[in-house]
């Protein structure tokens, strides 16, 4: 069965579906070859569209983005029916300055020496590509696709429905 998903190159649209998403599901490689995920809480993506996340310079994931930088980013708003997946290469580094422009006084709550604390490094994953579906939420959406599928015997096709697409950044 071939996949039918419009392809597009709207980095735009992709970064606006997760913009008010705060926690992502970061996965990496660890060095059993098995897939690890964690939450990350979400900064501002950078200029290019890179996404940020500060991290421990100790931590696991650093270490992994290090021997693999192939990586995967999911975000969930269930609220608004909003789901996206990113894959990209990640890697990790200090840059006081930007820790600065990143630094927020709730993440304290990992790093108490706050934002000069020497641990912090910069996790910055290069989007590649990504894929959303947006579904929207009100009753009318959903009432309509029962109906639609009440009167035909036909289950809704997505694009009745929802938004979904996939996006090709490099």
């Amino acid at each position: 069965m071939a996949d039918q998903t419009p392809v597009t190159n709207d980095l735009t649209t992709l970064l606006e579906k997760i913009k008010d998403v705060r926690i992502a599901m970061l996965t990496t490689t660890d060095e059993d070859h098995s897939l690890r995920s964690r939450p990350m809480f979400t900064q501002k993506p950078d200029g290019s569209g890179a996404l940020l996340f500060l991290t421990d310079k100790e931590s696991a994931k650093v270490y992994e983005v290090k021997k693999d930088s192939q990586v995967n980013l999911s975000f969930a708003n269930p609220e608004s029916n909003v789901y996206v997946s990113v894959s990209g290469r990640a890697n990790a580094y200090r840059d006081q300055a930007k820790i600065d422009e990143l630094w927020s006084e709730p993440m304290r709550a990992w790093f108490p020496g706050g934002k000069d604390d020497p641990s912090i490094y910069i996790l910055k994953v290069e989007i590649d590509k990504g894929e959303y579906w947006d579904t929207p939420s009100s009753v009318l959406t959903r009432a309509y696709a029962y109906v639609r599928a009440l009167a035909t015997g036909e289950r809704s096709k997505a694009d009745d429905v929802n938004e979904h697409a996939k996006v090709n950044v490099q």
